[in-house]
């Protein structure tokens, strides 16, 4: 885990190629079917690029849409594995609807789908990581699927200007403020994807549950429960993903909550989006925000599985849990 963090960058390096793409649009409307690490990536697009139209469909089959909504978009069929059931069985029921598809995976059943149809694919490469921390391949993957080679280009700078080591001693020290309490991340609605990714990298590689939820929503809701710090709501602590992007009444919102947690005795710990800016393209300020905070939230849930004496990479449960299924 601790490679895969150092290395990140270097995932920027990878050129996403479509074979089979001799049929292949390029779609800014898509359908992104995946489990797991594998459609986390779409959740970082949709907050890097507004524009773009993502469902994405975590389950077995396909959307419950309309025919014209499932036809008027492409749906990419992801699975770094390329053997997780659920999505292999989106892609046959998007075939048998002569739906346009995309595959991304490594390998596995996935791909024999795809090679036996002759269906457009990515061909993810295999560098022997989970999928929660090959985000980066994801990403550009799914930049390959809506045809935008612009943010291809941009993003290839965060491999020499983002420095995965430079977050290590940040995210140790959140993951001791952290240790013996439940983390719960807030955020904006548009960083909700990034927000999920903190949530499953405490779940998954700090080995401890965790929860995230957005604002405005949270504000009519949610805060009412950390009212009173009581003998259940003392196991909870706070990160606040603030972005000097958002709409300045989020950001008040924000400013505020962060009073009136702190006022009740509650741990709040507050991470700017960092928007450095690496190129003359804000693109790409945008990407180096994103992805500086998902490797400080890996850095983080690292060490806040060494907090415990967890091994912070296998997914035992996971793994115990399909042998019972099949």
């Amino acid at each position: 885990m601790e490679e895969a963090l150092l290395n990140f960058s270097k995932q920027f390096n990878y050129e996403p190629v479509i074979e089979n793409g001799e049929t292949f649009t390029a779609s800014k409307k898509m359908i992104v079917v995946g489990m797991g690490g594998s459609h986390l990536a779409a959740g970082l697009l949709k907050a890097c690029d507004r524009s773009l139209d993502i469902l994405v469909h975590r389950n077995y089959g396909l959307p419950d849409i309309s025919e014209e909504n499932l036809k008027s978009r492409l749906v990419v069929l992801s699975s770094y594995s390329g053997n997780t059931e659920e999505v292999a069985d989106a892609f046959q029921k998007a075939l048998e609807k002569k739906l346009p598809v995309l595959a991304v995976s490594t390998g596995g059943k996935i791909l024999e789908i795809a090679k036996k149809n002759k269906s457009p694919f990515i061909k993810l490469p295999d560098a022997g990581i989970q999928p929660r921390t090959a985000v980066g391949l994801s990403f550009l993957a799914f930049l390959k699927a809506a045809g935008d080679e612009d943010a291809l280009r941009e993003i290839k700078n965060l491999e020499t200007a983002l420095n995965p080591s430079r977050y290590e001693a940040e995210g140790k020290e959140l993951a001791q403020k952290l240790k013996n309490f439940v983390p719960v991340v807030y955020t904006s609605e548009k960083n909700e994807g990034l927000a999920y990714i903190w949530k499953i990298s405490f779940n998954e590689t700090g080995k401890v549950p965790a929860f995230y939820n957005v604002l405005p929503e949270l504000n009519h809701n949610e805060m009412t429960s950390f009212d009173t710090l009581n003998d259940l709501s003392k196991n909870f602590h706070f990160i606040f993903l603030k972005d000097a992007k958002d709409d300045p009444r989020i950001q008040k919102r924000m400013d505020i909550l962060e009073k009136l947690f702190k006022n009740r005795g509650f741990g709040v710990e507050v991470k700017n989006l960092e928007e450095s800016s690496v190129s003359k393209s804000s693109q790409s300020g945008v990407f180096f925000k994103v992805f500086s905070s998902v490797i400080l939230a890996g850095w983080t849930a690292l060490y806040t599985a060494k907090a415990y004496g967890l091994e912070p990479e296998e997914v035992p449960m996971v793994e115990e849990f399909k042998k019972l299924i099949k």
